[in-house]
């Protein structure tokens, strides 16, 4: 009976201090870490316990019965990555929890299909994985022209400058993981200097809607980024291989990246490239070869609260030019243009002679960002970039391997922004930049420098927000400010100084005369304001409009300013004008878009007026040692271009799809009423696709391009043949005629350790071998464009 006792006051004890321990409430809140508001229907659960809420209205929600210590809790939402909070219970206790609720953060667990634009009122596009790895081959400007509006400037097949709605160089700015780029892309045959591989995520921007890259894109901007990385424990890569028979060769690219939980991660790729001679229809195109490598490596850790990354890429190239394009004088010239093939043909190689390109650049960043709660996210980043050109001519003697064009340039950049979006459909973004930049050009080539020595300053400031007006309407508006200072030493001859006449206009600034040359200090600023205002306009039922206006000014580049001198790769003389000032355009874009499950179309006309617009193009010829060489000289006018992108898909079936692009921009040089030199022909693509995933995703596609001809242009210079003791008309800016070509792509999909891990490709561009040449390719006087080109690529995911 004691017994009895004993036990049941020692259970009725037990309970009563279990009760005294196990009574604690937690009454927690769920709220976004940028503004505070409280996030209804989030789900917390107790881990290693059955115990689960959600939160209501305010955000609050409640566990009750709880005892004192320590419990992990996992809290999840729609959109949001879970978060797992440890939480100290001693008595009633109240916890608040800060989750990200901003689609922008998510783009690390976010591996593909990502559609969120740059920008929200400005026209812009973006390649797909898909027609990234039909062209891991190629150049980034090849990929890019399957963009609607989006062309290019070739000098051959392998140096291709994007052109964006009619505009090229320096009004173009590629943004390389968050780094402008820093390549001399004032120069026509200066293909830019990144390995399209290393980018998983390339987009352009048409216009200067995007004022945080920069104020003076008045033609757009290429958006280079890799896609982000799960913050997960894992190792995955992947590794392609092209290859090409036009060229007979190829590349390679593999990639690897390692990731942690702990949001670490580290990223290594690198490609190789070697193609020997490439053919036109009927002939080789000798000495157009072409051996290219890129690596970049990237490390950083990303967490939600604050990250930082490392990263470094080497580009390296070696170009051969076309044999035939190298012309000794202005009867070279006359010939060759009135020729219908090159005067050398040589058997196939692989070896790259002279004249030829060597390219190497070097970028190196580093990034550090941090958020605060209920204010926004602080960004800094460090930049620095080594661009060297080789450019090597015919030479012969003890110069016969010296560079006639030998550039260094070496740029710092500093960059902070500061991203303010606590409060509900309202956010600003602030930025600063300072960049210095200095330009070494080498006097032992024993050749008049093209290109001076300068050092040259920027800083820039900007201002850019978003609001969102109910759900269906977004503006954007933005502010940019920004100052250049170039800091130059050049020689010019005297006879030239005079002749141009700065002797009057610019006496201040020789330092010293030597006679024949001079010596001269310019020293020039500019102060550039750039805007833009636009909207965003959800129309329902699947549509979309667009509007945008941007005013944009652009400092004169360093050829624009300084050029001097015999342009050996371009075999012309180039006459920069130390007069010129900064260009200012106006731009007024729209689009209208309809994207629906079964078919859809965008329509996007533009207009832009550019003041001071600044052109290069021939005026005439001059004598030298070497012989006659045409004159190619820069001018400011007004200009005015407008245009047209079209594009309209149709899903068909399930199966069956069709594509249609078009692309018309016309320009005019309004100030004398002629048509501007170098705009792009009218042109269209068509494609009809068939894909079937019952059959390992299987898909075959057929694409009809066809490009008009170029009716306006402007005229023809006369110039002097030595040969012939009179003037002839050179005929050299007519365009060429309108041309029709096909491409056939069939890839398909297999299985050699996991499910559709192996894809395999095969393309044929030029399918019926069509002699044609394009008006943008700087090589169609001498020869035909490329002939047909069978590739074979091969993808491996691991």
């Amino acid at each position: 009976m004691k017994l009895l006792f004993v036990i049941l006051v020692a259970f009725l004890f037990g309970n009563f201090i279990s009760a005294q321990d196990c009574d604690a409430i937690l009454l927690g809140e769920v709220v976004d870490f940028h503004d505070n508001t409280p996030l209804e229907n989030a789900t917390i659960n107790v881990t290693a316990k059955d115990l689960s809420t959600t939160s209501d209205k305010s955000g609050k929600f409640n566990f009750q019965n709880l005892c004192d210590g320590v419990l992990e809790l996992e809290i999840s939402h729609p959109d949001c990555k879970s978060k797992f909070v440890t939480v100290t219970i001693a008595g009633d206790t109240y916890q608040k929890i800060r989750i990200e609720h901003h689609l922008e953060e998510l783009d690390e667990v976010k591996v593909v299909g990502d559609v969120r634009k740059n920008t929200n009122s400005s026209q812009e596009e973006k390649l797909s994985q898909a027609e990234l790895e039909k062209f891991s081959g190629n150049s980034l400007g090849d990929a890019l022209k399957q963009i609607t509006g989006v062309s290019s400037l070739n000098t051959g097949a392998n140096i291709v400058k994007p052109v964006i709605q009619g505009l090229n160089g320096s009004r173009v700015l590629i943004l390389n993981n968050g780094v402008r780029m820093q390549d001399m892309e004032w120069g026509e045959e200066h293909a830019p200097n990144v390995d399209i591989n290393s980018n998983q995520d390339i987009s352009v921007i048409k216009g200067a809607g995007a004022l945080e890259y920069g104020g003076d894109a008045i033609g757009g901007v290429i958006v280079l980024k890799p896609l982000p990385i799960v913050r997960t424990d894992s190792l995955f890569g992947k590794t392609q291989l092209n290859l090409f028979s036009n060229g007979r060769g190829g590349n390679a690219t593999t990639s690897l990246v390692k990731s942690f939980n702990s949001g670490m991660y580290i990223k290594a790729q690198g490609s190789y490239k070697l193609l020997g001679d490439l053919e036109a229809p009927d002939y080789l195109l000798s000495n157009t070869g072409i051996r290219e490598k890129g690596v970049s490596i990237n490390i950083g850790k990303r967490d939600f609260v604050q990250g930082w990354e490392g990263y470094y890429s080497f580009f390296d190239a070696d170009i051969g030019i076309l044999r035939a394009s190298h012309i000794g004088n202005i009867d070279d010239l006359i010939t060759s243009i009135n020729s219908q093939q090159p005067d050398i043909i040589n058997d196939f190689s692989y070896d790259i002679e002279r004249p030829n390109q060597e390219v190497t650049h070097h970028l190196a960043k580093l990034n550090y960002y941090r958020r605060f709660t209920g204010f926004g996210k602080l960004n800094v980043q460090y930049d620095f970039q080594s661009n060297r050109r080789f450019e090597y001519d015919i030479r012969v003697g003890d110069d016969a391997n010296k560079a006639s064009l030998d550039l260094k340039l070496t740029t710092h950049t500093f960059s902070s922004t500061v991203q303010l979006d606590s409060k509900e459909g309202l956010e600003v973004k602030i930025g600063v930049l300072g960049r210095f930049q200095t330009n070494f050009a080498n006097p032992a080539t024993g050749v008049r420098r093209l290109i001076p020595d300068y050092d040259k300053y920027d800083f820039g400031a900007f201002a850019i927000g978003e609001y969102e007006i109910g759900a269906d309407v977004t503006l954007d508006a933005g502010v940019r400010y920004d100052f250049s200072r170039v800091d130059a030493k050049k020689f010019y001859r005297t006879s030239r100084w005079e002749e141009r006449g700065y002797d009057v206009e610019f006496a201040d600034l020789v330092r010293d005369d030597l006679g024949t040359q001079l010596l001269v200090n310019p020293v020039f600023d500019y102060h550039n304001i750039s805007a833009m205002a636009g909207l965003q306009y959800d129309l329902q039922n699947d549509q979309l409009l667009r509007f945008n206006y941007a005013l944009a000014q652009r400092a004169p580049n360093p050829s624009e300013l300084f050029s001097d001198g015999l342009h050996h790769s371009a075999a012309r003389i180039e006459l920069g004008d130390l007069r010129i000032q900064s260009e200012t355009s106006s731009k007024i874009s729209a689009s209208y878009e309809l994207n629906s499950e079964r078919w859809g179309f965008t329509f996007a006309p533009y207009l832009n007026l550019i003041n001071d617009f600044i052109l290069l193009e021939p005026d005439g010829v001059e004598f030298t040692i070497r012989g006659a060489f045409p004159v190619w000289s820069y001018r400011q006018t007004n200009a005015q271009l407008v245009g047209i992108d079209f594009s309209v898909y149709s899903n068909w079936t399930s199966q069956i799809r069709s594509d249609h692009q078009f692309s018309w921009v016309r320009g005019t040089d309004t100030t004398i009423d002629i048509p501007l030199i170098n705009i792009p022909a009218a042109s269209t693509r068509n494609s009809i696709s068939y894909t079937n995933s019952d059959w390992n995703d299987f898909s075959i596609s057929l694409e009809s391009q066809f490009v008009f001809e170029q009716g306006r242009f402007p005229d023809n210079i006369t110039v002097f043949s030595p040969q012939q003791q009179q003037e002839i008309a050179l005929d050299i800016n007519t365009p060429p005629p309108s041309y029709h070509l096909l491409s056939l792509d069939i890839s398909n999909k297999l299985t050699l350790f996991k499910d559709n891990d192996l894809s395999v490709g095969l393309r044929a561009t030029n399918l019926l071998n069509t002699n044609y040449r394009d008006y943008l390719n700087r090589q169609r006087y001498f020869v035909d464009d490329l002939g047909r080109n069978i590739s074979l690529r091969i993808l491996y995911n691991y």
